[in-house]
């Protein structure tokens, strides 16, 4: 049933929230909420005076409704209308996985550090000769 074929004594039997809901409905667009009430009151024929006492509670009304949504413009709308994307943060169980990835590196590395190479006939001495050996300090100058 459409909003015009309904007599006063039925809209004033509906709550503010089923008629807003059939005001979006029928007229397919989003609203405003002080719009979508002064069409509340038009239908019920209520005051300037009514409109400012009431909106407040319209406002309680629909955010507690789930049939209506508050869309990021300030403008109201039917939730159908509007799927919902939900957004899973799994951040913290990537680090976690990183962390876990990094302490396997670092005990092959110490493992590979304490490797006994007394067996191997590998001369290390030539190997080393070059190294250089730096704190972060100097590491963090060398780069700027």
């Amino acid at each position: 049933m459409k909003l015009k074929d309904l007599s006063k004594e039925e809209l004033e039997a509906m709550s503010y929230d089923n008629i807003a809901l059939m005001i979006l409905t029928e007229s397919g667009r989003q609203m405003k909420i002080n719009d979508l009430f002064k069409e509340v009151c038009k239908l019920l024929e209520l005051s300037d005076d009514e409109y400012i006492e009431k909106l407040p509670s319209f406002f309680e009304v629909l955010s507690t409704d789930h049939r209506f949504i508050m869309l990021e413009n300030g403008l109201w709308d039917l939730k159908t209308k509007h799927s919902t994307k939900v957004i899973i943060d799994n951040e913290e169980e990537e680090i976690d996985e990183i962390d876990e990835d990094i302490e396997d590196e670092i005990e092959e590395e110490e493992e590979d550090i304490f490797a006994d190479d007394e067996d191997n006939d590998v001369d290390t001495d030539d190997d080393l000769k070059d190294l250089v050996i730096i704190d972060e300090d100097e590491e963090a100058n060398g780069l700027n």
